[in-house]
């Protein structure tokens, strides 16, 4: 056995595993904290970039489902404006009904005339008054973004007719006289059909809002369980590592303090 003074050979053997040791700790340590196995590109620059863009399109969906859910929101307002519309258009229909038979007389018809006119103008007010987000809403056009992509697979689309009585072709309709209380019957069932088609297209738009809400907790959970797959850490497997790695720098240092001690064996044969 060969001993020398100038150069620790073991010392030095010892110290680089003692450093590796140390890295694999200060690894561990850091995976540990933060619960992620990749902290910086240098741990898997390409986990990290695969991740990274899981992460963006988990945010971006995570929007577009906040995105559904105040368009359902909104075809909500619009359907209880409707709704309310197809009540004043039943009650339209009512005293339409009323005036067009002679068992009433034109006194009677000019109060249900009145109030036909009353009803009109609240309707057209109905339809002002209804809003969301500071936009009306009837006789407008809207796009939901419902995904991450700029492509129409990521989008949905709203067309609100218009509920104004000019527009269902009752804003003239009198109840005065018997022969216009007759033809206003055909004009609120017209009426009618048309406020029943729109309320029609808003429930079939609610309907697949419903479905894409759906769709985007599937896919968000599904991404976020890939991205956690690639970038989280098992922390039972790491704090494996990492007990291993605590007795590796401990029996290391252990060993450096006894390979620096080989040298004093050197002092032994001088005396």
């Amino acid at each position: 056995m060969a001993f020398r003074i100038p150069n620790n050979v073991a010392a030095i053997n010892v110290h680089r595993w003692l450093e590796n040791a140390q890295f694999n700790l200060d690894r561990s340590l850091e995976r540990l904290a933060s619960g992620y196995r990749i902290n910086k590109a240098a741990d898997d620059a390409a986990g990290l970039a695969i991740s990274s863009v899981f992460r963006q399109q988990i945010v971006s969906l995570r929007m577009a489902y906040n995105n559904a859910s105040q368009a359902v929101a909104m075809i909500q307002v619009a359907e209880g404006s409707a709704d309310k519309i197809t009540s004043i258009i039943h009650r339209l229909k009512e005293l339409a009904t009323e005036a067009a038979s002679d068992t009433v007389d034109d006194s009677r018809r000019s109060y249900l005339n009145s109030e036909a006119s009353t009803l009109l103008s609240e309707l057209d007010r109905i339809v002002d008054s209804t809003k969301y987000a500071g936009n009306a809403i009837f006789n407008s056009t809207f796009t939901f973004q419902v995904g991450y992509e700029n492509a129409s697979s990521s989008r949905i689309s709203l067309s609100v007719g218009d509920l104004h009585s000019d527009d269902l072709g009752i804003n003239d309709i009198s109840l005065a006289s018997l022969s216009s209380a007759q033809a206003a019957l055909s004009a609120i069932d017209n009426a009618l059909t048309t406020v029943s088609s729109v309320r029609a297209d808003l429930g079939a738009v609610q309907n697949r809002l419903e479905y894409a809400r759906s769709n985007l907790q599937i896919t968000i959970e599904n991404y976020v369980a890939s991205e956690s797959t690639i970038r989280d850490v098992d922390m039972a497997a790491e704090m494996a590592n990492f007990t291993k790695n605590q007795i590796l720098v401990q029996t290391s240092m252990a060993m450096l303090a006894q390979a620096n001690a080989l040298p004093q064996t050197v002092v032994q044969l001088l005396r």
